[in-house]
């Protein structure tokens, strides 16, 4: 059992940072300071601060839905990738609390 830190970002879709798609250059740089995974979803539905309910529908365009990356990994590493995205300026939605990870194995 690991006791960590969860993090969990939500990344606007079509938001771009130094070329790359913001989402993968968060996985990027996740994985680069030595955070041990990462997972990155598309919303299929949700709301925000502004109150307006967005659905995927088959032909809805790309954008309108967020990004969201789960991060698990030490209290250090989490404040790490935080003062990196503050760094750059970006006003990103967060949710952050500590955590325990662990796995569980089949009987032999």
């Amino acid at each position: 059992m690991m006791q960590g830190t969860y993090l969990k970002l939500f990344v606007p879709e079509e938001l771009r940072l130094h070329g790359d798609l913001l989402y993968e250059w968060i996985l990027n740089q996740a994985e680069t300071i030595g955070i041990p995974g990462g997972t990155a979803v598309r919303a299929m539905a949700g709301f925000g601060r502004h109150g307006h309910l967005h659905e995927q529908h088959f032909f809805e365009l790309a954008g309108e839905l967020p990004i969201i990356l789960d991060f698990f990994g030490s209290d250090e590493l989490i404040v790490q990738l935080l003062a990196l995205l503050e760094k750059e300026n970006r006003s990103l939605f967060y949710i952050k609390f500590p955590a325990e990870a662990g796995l569980i194995k089949p009987h032999s």
